[in-house]
C-alpha cells in the first residue's frame, strides 16, 4: 500500500496530470473509501492516529477485474479503428446518409445524459428526466422560475438544461465524436410550444474558452403530434456567457450536445425526445451562415 502511495505521488510530481489520471484510472478500484488526497482537518478536531494509507480499502480482485474491462475496451477500439471510421468499412462510411446518435428506450439511455438547473446558482427552477409512455421516448419536464437569488451578485436566473455525458474510452480517455460526414442535426421531438436552445458544447484547450458554446433555436409547436426538426450545422453561432460573439466560425463537430430552456416565462414545461440523429442533406450547400471577418483589419 505504501508503494501505491509513492507511485501516485511520484506520478503527480514528475509526470504531470496526464500520467496521474492514468494511474488513478488503474488504481481507483483498489482504493475505495480512501483519504489519500485530502489533508484538511476541521479546526478543533483531533488528528487521526492511523497513518493515512492505513484507511485505504485495498482490493486486488477489483483491480484485476477493472484492468480486464479496460483492456477489452481497448481491444474493441483497436479493432474498430482498423476496420474504418466509427467501426464501419469505408464504403459504408461514405454512403451513410443518416445515423442515430441517441435513442431513448431504457434507463441506460437516460444515464447517458445529465440534467441541471439554476439551483446551482441559488435559483428555484426544477427539472426532471424520465422515460415517457411505453418507454418510447425521454421526457424532460419541470418548472421554470425566474426569481433571482438574493445574493447581491446574480442578476439573471431561470433556466433548465439537459446535456449528454462526454464520451469516454478505455482507461478513462476522452473520446470525440466524428460528425464530419454529415451537415445537419435531425431530431424527433414533441414539445409544449415553448422555444429551446440546442447547444453544442466545446472542450477548450485554454481556460478563457471554457464558456464557449455553439447554439441555435428549436421552436416546438405544441399539441399531440410529433415533429421532426432538421437544423443545419452551418446555422449554429458562437456565444460565451450568454453573449453572441463578433468573431464567428464554423462549429467543430466532435463535442457533446445539450438542450436549454430559458425563455423568461415562469411555469411548467415539458419536452419529449424520441431520438437524436445526424443527416447528410445533399441539397444543403451552405458552409456557414454568418459573416466572417478579420478582427484587426489591415490598413
Amino acid at each position: 500500500m505504501a508503494l501505491t502511495v509513492m507511485l501516485l505521488n511520484g506520478a503527480s510530481f514528475h509526470g504531470g496530470c496526464c500520467r496521474h489520471k492514468v494511474l488513478l484510472s488503474l488504481l481507483g478500484p483498489l482504493l475505495s473509501n480512501s483519504k489519500l488526497y485530502s489533508s484538511y482537518r476541521r479546526p478543533g478536531a483531533e488528528p487521526e492516529k492511523k497513518l493515512f494509507w492505513q484507511n485505504a480499502d485495498f482490493s486486488f480482485k477489483k483491480g484485476i477485474d477493472h484492468l480486464k474491462t479496460q483492456l477489452s475496451l481497448l481491444k474493441k477500439e483497436t479493432q474498430d479503428y482498423l476496420l474504418g471510421p466509427g467501426g464501419h468499412p469505408l464504403s459504408q462510411h461514405f454512403l451513410e446518409q443518416t445515423r442515430v446518435l441517441w435513442q431513448f428506450r431504457s434507463h441506460e439511455d437516460l444515464n447517458k445524459w445529465v440534467i441541471s438547473s439554476d439551483v446551482e446558482i441559488g435559483g428555484k427552477s426544477k427539472v426532471y428526466l424520465k422515460l415517457g409512455r411505453n418507454n418510447q421516448a425521454a421526457l424532460l419536464y419541470g418548472t421554470l422560475n425566474t426569481e433571482v437569488p438574493r445574493d447581491g451578485e446574480t442578476k439573471y436566473s431561470g433556466y433548465c438544461s439537459m446535456r449528454s455525458r462526454p464520451a469516454v474510452g478505455s482507461f478513462n480517455r476522452k473520446k470525440y465524436y466524428d460528425w464530419s460526414n454529415f451537415n445537419s442535426l435531425y431530431l424527433r421531438v414533441r414539445g409544449d410550444g415553448r422555444p429551446w436552445m440546442v447547444n453544442i458544447y466545446t472542450d477548450p484547450y485554454f481556460s478563457h474558452q471554457k464558456d464557449d458554446l455553439y447554439s441555435y433555436f428549436m421552436f416546438t409547436r405544441g399539441g399531440p403530434y410529433w415533429e421532426e426538426i432538421k437544423i443545419p450545422f452551418s446555422k449554429f453561432f458562437l456565444s460565451s456567457q450568454g453573449r453572441v460573439q463578433d468573431n464567428q466560425h464554423p462549429v467543430w463537430l466532435d463535442k457533446t450536445l445539450g438542450f436549454t430552456i430559458g425563455d423568461k416565462v415562469d411555469g411548467p414545461f415539458q419536452l419529449e425526445i424520441d431520438f437524436i440523429g445526424l443527416l447528410k442533406d445533399r441539397a444543403h450547400r451552405e458552409e456557414f451562415a454568418y459573416e466572417r471577418y478579420d478582427k484587426n483589419t489591415p490598413v
